[in-house]
């Protein structure tokens, strides 16, 4: 079985770029457009857009259309004037992009790979529109070679659980994954990582049932997660953040899958907060951890995950929920949504509330981390591991 009807984060249309409004889901399907790179950094700061290959994509899809556009223009703007103006140009931009959230690593090789095509053209002594229009080139590749990699991830990370499960006697039909967060198509460009395994399986006929948390407090699992494997039609079931001990207690849960935005040398990996708390509960019962993500998010420069900077989140974001009204108005032609505070007036939203976006999962409590080249996993005896393999 093929899925045809994967849901998408965002849309190209030659110079045009378009992206759902992902904090509407999923009650309202708003597609807004992203004419600038002001725009793009907005939508990734708010988070109109999230996950970290779809970040990275957006990112790169903005200096290219940003770029493309002044290339048409006539007369030219003066940063293609000559090779060091756009380099004075293009610079700043790329900062500025990756400031928006820097704990995604695929951001930043994103924005890196942006630099490196633009100082070989310099170092090659070509001229401002020829570095420009390579630009142009490298920022959309950035975002079509994602979809091909997720399928190739979910593939290999997919076909380990079922061999593993086969190993210890079981069988390869009815798996019960249980993920964190979203990473699905809408986190990505396509398909996903940890969720594009589970929709692999579906699509092998050997998912039992998907189980996802809630993840607050921007519930993208209620929200996205929920969203995309209905689509699809795959068994799935709901479970509050706090209730993932009581599933494994009650439940046969062959494995959890999570997705990653940066993963330090040594396997630490930082992902949506609560990833953590997962991780020391199955450990606790003997499940299966399983990272999967892109080669871009392993961060060879970052040792381990005591280095990896964790974004923190405004505290008001923890103390509001949104959601549509319900029951609905029997008048209504569409969802009405609302916003309600849930915390008492007299708490301090800036000094009294604790919300950082990530936790980090310390390697010792990774079964495995998939990536697009394959699988590793830690040597016996080890607490860390040696990514050599899927790098």
């Amino acid at each position: 079985m093929t899925i045809e009807n994967l849901l998408t984060s965002l849309r190209t249309d030659g110079d045009k770029i378009t992206i759902i409004d992902q904090l509407l889901l999923p009650h309202q399907e708003k597609w807004i457009e992203v004419d600038s790179i002001e725009a793009a950094y907005d939508a990734i700061k708010s988070m109109k857009i999230r996950g970290a290959p779809a970040i990275a994509s957006l990112a790169a899809l903005s200096l290219a259309s940003h770029l493309s556009i002044a290339l048409k223009s006539d007369p030219q703007p003066a940063f293609l004037a000559s090779p060091n103006a756009l380099r004075d140009h293009v610079l700043p931009q790329l900062s500025y992009l990756y400031s928006s959230r820097p704990t995604a690593v695929n951001l930043g090789a994103a924005t890196r790979r942006l630099q490196n095509t633009l100082q070989a053209g310099l170092d090659a002594g070509h001229s401002a529109e020829d570095i420009a229009n390579a630009l142009v080139k490298e920022g959309r590749a950035v975002a079509d070679e994602d979809f091909g990699r997720n399928r190739e991830m979910s593939k290999h990370g997919a076909e380990w659980l079922v061999e593993r499960v086969k190993a210890e006697g079981g069988e390869a039909s009815g798996l019960n994954v249980m993920t964190v967060c979203n990473t699905g198509s809408l986190a990505t460009s396509g398909y996903g990582t940890a969720l594009g395994l589970i929709t692999h399986l579906f699509e092998q006929g050997q998912l039992g049932k998907a189980y996802f948390t809630q993840t607050a407090p921007y519930h993208q699992g209620t929200r996205l997660t929920a969203m995309e494997l209905v689509t699809i039609g795959a068994p799935c079931a709901m479970l509050c953040d706090n209730m993932v001990g009581s599933l494994f207690q009650n439940q046969t849960i062959h494995a959890v899958a999570v997705g990653a935005d940066r993963v330090a040398r040594n396997g630490d990996t930082a992902n949506k907060v609560g990833t953590y708390n997962a991780a020391v509960i199955a450990a606790r019962h003997n499940i299966p951890f399983i990272v999967v993500a892109p080669v871009s998010t392993i961060d060879l420069d970052t040792p381990d995950g005591s280095k990896i900077p964790i974004e923190q989140r405004p505290g008001i974001e923890a103390c509001l929920v949104r959601g549509a009204v319900y029951p609905p108005s029997s008048s209504a032609s569409e969802p009405e949504l609302t916003q309600v505070l849930l915390t008492p007036p007299a708490l301090n939203h800036t000094t009294s509330v604790y919300n950082p976006a990530f936790d980090v999962t310390p390697a010792e409590l990774i079964t495995a981390i998939v990536t697009e080249k394959g699988v590793a996993v830690r040597k016996p005896g080890q607490l860390h591991f040696d990514l050599s393999l899927i790098t």
